[in-house]
């Protein structure tokens, strides 16, 4: 005997009645097709009294025709159109008692007309497991957290679909940009994005403007949240590589709620840790999670896009591991700036992009990296452990090594070895490091009127009228700020030469801001100039690119300092004692 089928349960569910568990035989099914690994279905369905075509099957592989089914996990939901509101029926968790080879009863279309003809009270009450989510206050602040998590029931991430909003998420936080702002013809703004995981899935939420400004401190990796009435929409997967069909974007009617008692039950950050002697064989461009010891820290490193044209800072960093092996890692903006290599702490990269340079392997932060420093995991304390044992004196394989001046270890040099040695013939440059005296600061169109967005550092053109254009960013605005590219010639012994310092560098070698030079340069010309003229003859390590250069084919070498340091003289002398015992083959 095949199970009884619930009947007038339909009827009661499309009314927003609770039944629990409902039984109804599929009669129909047929595949939607969608850009996804999960398959989802439409069915036609029945009670043995009722049938409806508005049910849709998602999460499971399908059934056959006339199966009976027990529905374990339901959702009704309303799809608005131009012309009315239609119900559909979403059946995220079922059971099949039994296959069948026909109909069962003659069942007739449940139509508007026949719920509406039903009167509410026809109907008995009961309880349903799928239970409705509770209107919840606005003010974050409020102690919700613990009669709600009783009452409200919690959907999977790998369920929702723009057909379902009535829904709640519990989700922890397993990413967060960096705050990022745009400016174009249609407007200026901001945003920043989350990815959130449970144990079904993940997906990312991306607020923008005073939304982005309200939930950016708010919103911390590898803390648990509840989410509910935000947009969902077709994943971007340009910039998306989650593995969910959606992304969803925070509004003004969604409600975030902090877990504070997280009972375990969402998955910690899981990572898939790379040896980095492994990383040799990987493909560039493939994105990974890595952990390493900080061996090695370069200074920050500020340098001008080609391709922006904006200002870039960076910094490099040696990672190593059990492997014996260390490989360069490349932080870019405020992860550089604030990076402190101190103590040799553990880095982990959640997301490091995988690259080549100069034949060896390189890895760097992009975008939506996440880097941890010292995080309380057993993979840190297992290789922290490693490197204070014997890792920080053992000898490694470097797969970062390249021709050329090395990682950010550059060869130390003199002004004329740089000409005997034909540095800057390679494609990206060859690096170098000297000391040298400052000969000549020229004042000289040193000082130029940018673009006063932190993102933009292109002249802008004066319009005589109180207001200045950037062409890059397309805008006028009433006011801009001053930036430094200067003409410089330094000395040693061997010779001169003449270099490019931008703004970051040349305010060290200054002593000044850009702004306080360019109003120098502005209310007293003199005073200005005298500016410059104080910085001849003091002496600073300089860290160069040289690079050669085609103009009007006639090649030029062009050297741009890169970074300037005050001069530590008795560690420079230990660096004249090597060379001399490298000379003269007496250890020095």
């Amino acid at each position: 005997m095949p199970p009884q089928l619930s009947t007038g349960a339909l009827l009661r569910i499309m009314k927003d009645e609770k039944v629990p568990e409902p039984i109804v035989q599929i009669l129909q099914s047929k595949k939607i097709n969608c850009n996804s690994d999960k398959e989802r279905y439409r069915l036609l369905i029945s009670d043995g009294k009722y049938q409806i075509s508005h049910a849709m099957l998602t999460g499971v592989s399908g059934v056959e025709n006339f199966s009976i089914i027990k529905m374990k996990q339901y959702h009704l939901s309303e799809l608005s159109s131009s012309q009315k509101i239609n119900k559909i029926l979403l059946i995220i968790g079922m059971e099949v008692l039994c296959s069948m080879d026909e109909k069962i009863g003659n069942p007739e279309q449940l139509t508007d007309q026949v719920i509406a003809s039903h009167s509410s009270s026809e109907a008995k009450p009961v309880t349903n497991t799928v239970q409705s989510v509770p209107e919840q206050p606005r003010d974050l602040n409020q102690s919700l957290n613990q009669s709600l998590s009783e009452s409200r029931v919690i959907s999977q991430i790998s369920a929702l679909t723009p057909y379902h909003n009535k829904w709640v998420i519990k989700a922890r936080v397993s990413n967060k940009s960096q705050m990022r702002t745009w400016s174009n013809s249609r407007g200026e703004g901001k945003l920043f994005s989350v990815d959130l995981m449970d144990e079904s899935g993940e997906i990312r939420c991306t607020a923008f403007r005073d939304l982005a400004d309200k939930y950016f401190n708010y919103l911390q990796v590898d803390k648990v949240y509840y989410f509910s009435k935000c947009q969902l929409k077709p994943a971007n997967k340009q910039f998306n590589t989650l593995k969910n069909d959606y992304e969803m974007t925070i509004g003004n009617e969604t409600v975030i709620e902090e877990c504070l008692n997280d009972d375990g039950l969402v998955p910690q950050v899981k990572y898939s840790f790379v040896p980095i002697s492994s990383v040799a064989e990987l493909a560039v461009g493939a994105l990974i999670d890595v952990i390493g010891v900080c061996k090695e820290v370069s200074d920050i490193q500020n340098f001008t896009s080609r391709t922006t044209n904006r200002e870039m800072t960076k910094r490099d960093v040696i990672l190593v591991d059990q492997s014996k092996t260390s490989i360069t890692l490349t932080l870019w903006g405020s992860q550089a700036e604030s990076f402190d290599g101190v103590n040799n702490p553990v880095v982990l990269v959640r997301g490091a992009k995988v690259g080549e340079f100069g034949g060896g392997k390189t890895l760097s932060t992009v975008m939506s990296s996440q880097m941890k420093i010292n995080p309380d995991i057993q993979e840190c304390h297992k290789i922290k452990g490693w490197f204070d044992l014997e890792g920080k004196e053992s000898d490694v394989k470097n797969l970062s090594e390249r021709t050329g001046s090395g990682s950010f270890q550059s060869q130390w040099l003199y002004l004329k070895e740089v000409q005997d040695k034909g540095l800057g013939n390679s494609e990206r440059g060859d690096y170098f490091q000297t000391l040298a005296t400052v000969l000549l600061m020229r004042s000289e169109n040193a000082i130029y009127k940018a673009c006063p967005t932190p993102d933009c550092n292109k002249k802008v053109v004066d319009l005589e009228n109180g207001m200045y254009r950037c062409e890059k960013c397309n805008r006028e605005y009433p006011n801009f700020k001053y930036r430094l590219l200067v003409s410089m010639n330094i000395g040693d012994f061997s010779g001169n030469q003449w270099v490019s310092v931008f703004s970051g560098e040349a305010e060290k070698i200054l002593g000044k801001t850009s702004q306080e030079v360019g109003l120098a340069m502005e209310d007293n010309s003199e005073a200005g100039t005298a500016i410059f003229q104080n910085a001849n003859f003091k002496q600073f390590i300089f860290k160069c690119r040289a690079k050669v250069e085609t103009y009007n084919d006639e090649q030029r070498l062009k050297i741009v300092v890169v970074n300037v340091e005050n001069v530590d003289y008795e560690k420079h002398s230990g660096q004249l004692c090597k060379e001399i015992a490298e000379l003269t083959g007496i250890n020095a």
